[in-house]
């Protein structure tokens, strides 16, 4: 769901705001109708080489993730119509997690009263830090207030999982600064809590924002926050405040189940697991990727062409698919993949397997300079360093 109230300047997600998303010619009842009928048809396609939801041969979903932008300005009788469609075309397992991503400000959270009954289990709030100062200086619209007001309003409305979003290596932040947000949020008591270094990457140098591409071009304002902020970050600093956030974390219950996620027991977010455990997944909206076990599929990221395939200006013309391309997942390429995001979890990789098979170099070097240890079980997990370092190791095996 690509709308929201404003962009922030380090935001490299599929992203419109303004006009579109708020004012007379705001765009967001024709996406609905676009997502749904993105909905119906690839239902549809599954139907075909699967059969009906529910069969053998397609079991019914066990998670549904509204992610954005910010879902939670749809409005929540909106959400519970799109989650009954995937219900019925394509199965929702007893007890399926399904969660929203929120933004905390007043205006943009949503009604979390209303949402649970509409279906929503669990809330992801983008508080990105608790600090007022740093939310003003990321371009942030809430303050540190609305977090704690968003998540009190979950609580009150019985949504059983709560998770927020915290950024590390803000720029300018201190360790300090960074150790200030983050008991400020665990006060709050969140059952999981994800953590990401700020990323100031240019996707149109990376070659993503073309008519195909799965990003949407960096504006000149944001690049130019962006060259400003690089250099306010400092590499060592960031592995500090990971190193403190990985011991506070800890003592307070939460476990490091992936890289850059903690959750108290039960808490794990199932939807992600899934993309880690390379699992087979649909997605629909401007941007979208899926994946069937063989090959990866995606939506183009520009919301124009999405909108124009699938909700016609024609009413003869009937919706068809949105632009988009994919690739196939060759064998090499998939048990690189497999270990890789094997490795991101506490849970790591099989030892013997993997000190047998085609990387077992590349394992043997990450023992050896104390990035793997062995973790129980027969099993072989990143350390604290590993983690910091996982790239280096990562991409030897690509």
């Amino acid at each position: 769901m690509p709308y929201c109230v404003s962009i922030c300047p380090y935001c490299d997600f599929v992203v419109v705001a303004g006009a579109a998303t708020r004012g007379p010619r705001n765009s967001i009842a024709r996406f609905v109708a676009a997502v749904t009928a993105e909905l119906e048809l690839r239902a549809d396609a599954l139907d075909e080489r699967f059969g009906p939801s529910g069969s053998d041969d397609r079991p019914a979903l066990e998670s549904l993730y509204f992610g954005g932008g910010t879902p939670s300005l749809l409005p929540a009788d909106v959400i519970a119509v799109l989650i009954d469609l995937v219900r019925r075309r394509y199965g929702l397992v007893p007890g399926a997690e399904v969660t929203l991503e929120a933004n905390p400000g007043p205006d943009e959270r949503g009604d979390a009263l209303a949402l649970r009954p509409a279906g929503v289990t669990r809330l992801s709030i983008g508080a990105q830090s608790m600090l007022d100062a740093e939310l003003r200086g990321l371009g942030r619209r809430h303050r540190a207030s609305d977090v704690a007001a968003a998540l009190g309003a979950a609580r009150e409305a019985g949504i059983g999982s709560v998770s927020l979003d915290l950024l590390y290596d803000v720029p300018g932040s201190s360790i300090d600064d960074f150790a200030a947000s983050l008991d400020a949020a665990m006060a709050l008591q969140p059952d999981h809590v994800s953590l990401y270094a700020l990323s100031l990457d240019d996707p149109s140098a990376e070659g993503l924002t073309g008519p195909l591409g799965d990003h949407l071009p960096t504006t000149s304002g944001a690049r130019r926050w962006r060259e400003r902020a690089r250099a306010e970050q400092d590499d060592d600093r960031a592995a500090a405040m990971y190193e403190l956030a990985a011991g506070r974390l800890a003592t307070a219950g939460f476990r490091g189940y992936e890289i850059s996620n903690w959750a108290r027991i039960g808490h794990e977010s199932r939807h992600n697991l899934a993309y880690w455990q390379r699992r087979p997944h649909e997605a629909v909206g401007p941007g979208a990727h899926a994946f069937d076990g063989r090959e990866r599929r995606w939506n183009a990221a520009r919301l124009g062409p999405y909108l124009a395939a699938l909700v016609p200006e024609d009413p003869e013309v009937p919706p068809g698919l949105p632009p988009g391309a994919s690739e196939p997942v060759d064998e090499a390429a998939a048990a690189a993949e497999a270990t890789i995001l094997e490795l991101r979890l506490d849970t790591g990789i099989d030892a013997a397997a993997g000190l047998r098979g085609p990387f077992a170099t590349h394992l043997v070097w990450a023992l050896d300079v104390g990035l793997l240890a062995p973790a129980g079980e027969g099993r072989l997990a990143l350390t604290t360093r590993g983690r910091l370092l996982s790239n280096e190791l990562f991409a030897r095996l690509v």
